[in-house]
């Protein structure tokens, strides 16, 4: 009988030192009576009230295709949340037109605050017309603090949206963000038809690959669309429900980086590289790896002028790593994590992730975001101006919602029992005076070899991805736990950019924690593999 490899690998090179903190977080979770769970919502605020739109009032969806993003589970309510007062207000969208209505009870729709408008675009849902689930090609324009007046006061809200339908628009999954005066669209598909996790022809789903740029001409009555050429890459911009966060580049110019993502083109787990955006394109950060956080989460994005440093700073989620025991775990069924964690770029342009001493209390982050409070000092992008803060606590916002799952790894025996959409709130607090703050280093977030081991599990040998600066030869190395060496192969030359390694002639391995070393003349990386009878 062949070994199977299990789904596990420890990572025993990447969490070896810590930094002094340049900050702490703290977070504390309070509930609002009567308000309910709701997760992958889009918001806007005013005067710190947030209006709360779409969303799945459920946990993950589930495995069965009728079942799996089902009509009873979408958000037909718009709320209006004080969490200052704690206290909630909702209204039915059923007075809405059908078109509207569709569109404001679906979910992952891309969303954008620019003034008093909320901009909302694509979104996921149940269509009438056809009978059937759909991507919708709509942005829907609301006027923030006038809804949330009528809905607070329990008048009619039909008059507060504008919709227009745009092609361009028909996304779920990806992010809207804006540098100076123009608007990004960022990743995400295109998804029709009832989700299957078999790959039944039940739906189609493409990715967008892109990056699509347009202007908004907004009078307060009409819209209109200026589209600028489409930026498309099929391998590093392939990206949906993934974090695009506001950023403030070396240069003290307004960005936007992509951090991880699903799924890379030819393997169903997630992408371990960045994308850095601006006004003239796009730049993969070869030199950096993301292990922690690689789902949509909340992220604190905060930037230090006195230092030129930018830390984005993520709450739980999932991901394909996770700290236990002190290893790092690879798991490729991609995992509910505690896991907090913060990526920082230095004055030179490096990126390097370190996990922080503090954990979500429960599996929870996913689906959910951070909800600036609005008199926190913030530059126009919304990142928060660190050196602003006062020298101890200061509280800079919220995390609502999201997923809550009663495990790591629920998917496969998922009948909606095992998660849910939270309704909990956490005021998120940042203390910037500490001499006793550690945050480990992840060392391998500067390696770019970025290897991933798969499939897995698989009873019939590894596969290998990595990531090389510049042409190389490889050479690989197994040793089983007592030392021995059982495989060792030299490979010759591979291309900058993306490999893929199927190593020939690997032994029969018998049951044991094995060490895999894949390394070239200046790069090295070493994980433990597990297998079983």
């Amino acid at each position: 009988m062949k070994p199977i490899i299990t789904l596990l690998f420890v990572v025993t090179t990447y969490v070896a030192s810590a930094q002094i903190a340049p900050f702490e977080i703290y977070i504390e979770p309070f509930n609002i009576p009567n308000l309910g769970g709701l997760q992958s919502y889009a918001y806007g605020q005013s005067e710190n009230k947030w209006l709360v739109i779409g969303g799945r009032l459920d946990g993950l969806h589930r495995r069965q295709p009728f079942a799996a993003f089902d009509v009873a589970g979408n958000n037909n309510q718009i709320m209006v949340i004080d969490p200052i007062n704690e206290n909630v207000w909702s209204a039915s969208i059923s007075s809405l037109p059908l078109e509207i209505q569709e569109q404001m009870s679906s979910t992952n729709m891309e969303y954008y605050q620019e003034g008093n408008i909320l901009y909302l675009l694509g979104g996921y849902g149940y269509d009438n017309a056809s009978n059937s689930k759909m991507t919708f090609p709509y942005m829907t324009a609301i006027n923030v603090s006038e809804l949330i007046n009528a809905i607070v006061n329990s008048e009619d809200i039909t008059g507060y949206f504008r919709q227009i339908t745009d092609e361009k628009f028909v996304v779920t999954g990806g992010h809207l963000e804006k540098i100076n005066s123009t608007f990004y669209l960022v990743g995400g598909n295109r998804f029709d038809g009832n989700y299957n996790p078999m790959g039944n022809p039940t739906y189609t789903q493409v990715y967008t690959d892109a990056i699509r740029k347009f202007d908004i001409s907004d009078d307060g009555s009409s819209i209109s669309i200026s589209h600028y050429p489409e930026i498309i890459d099929s391998e590093y911009l392939h990206r949906r429900d993934y974090n695009a966060v506001p950023q403030i580049l070396p240069n003290g110019e307004q960005g936007i980086t992509a951090f991880s993502g699903v799924f890379q083109p030819d393997i169903n787990v997630p992408f371990l590289h960045s994308v850095n955006i601006d006004e003239s394109g796009f730049m993969l950060n070869e030199n950096f790896t993301q292990y922690y956080n690689h789902y949509h989460c909340p992220v604190l994005p905060m930037y230090s002028e006195q230092t030129n440093e930018m830390h984005n700073v993520f709450f739980g989620g999932i991901a394909q790593y996770y700290e236990e025991n002190g290893n790092v775990i690879q798991d490729d069924n991609i995992p509910f994590v505690k896991t907090i964690a913060r990526v920082s770029r230095d004055a030179s342009g490096q990126m390097t992730e370190y996990k922080l001493p503090i954990e979500m209390p429960d599996f929870l982050g996913a689906g959910s975001d951070f909800i600036l409070l609005n008199d926190v000092p913030h530059f126009q992008n919304n990142v928060i101006q660190l050196d602003q803060l006062a020298e101890d606590s200061t509280l800079v916002g919220f995390i609502y919602g999201g997923i809550a799952s009663t495990d790591k790894n629920i998917f496969f025996t998922n009948t909606g029992t095992q998660s849910e959409a939270s309704n909990i709130i956490f005021k998120v607090y940042v203390i910037k005076v500490s001499i006793s703050a550690i945050d480990e280093l992840n060392e391998e977030s500067n390696n770019s070899l970025s290897v991933q081991i798969f499939p897995n599990p698989s009873a019939e040998g590894i596969n290998l991805n990595f990531h090389l600066k510049e042409s190389s030869e490889v050479e690989l190395f197994i040793h089983s736990s007592d030392g021995k060496l059982v495989y060792h192969q030299k490979f010759n030359q591979f291309p900058s950019g993306k490999n893929t390694l199927s190593p020939p002639n690997i032994p029969q391995l018998p049951a044991d924690t094995y060490t895999i070393t894949l390394q070239t003349k200046t790069q090295r990386s070493v994980q433990k593999l597990i297998t079983q009878d």
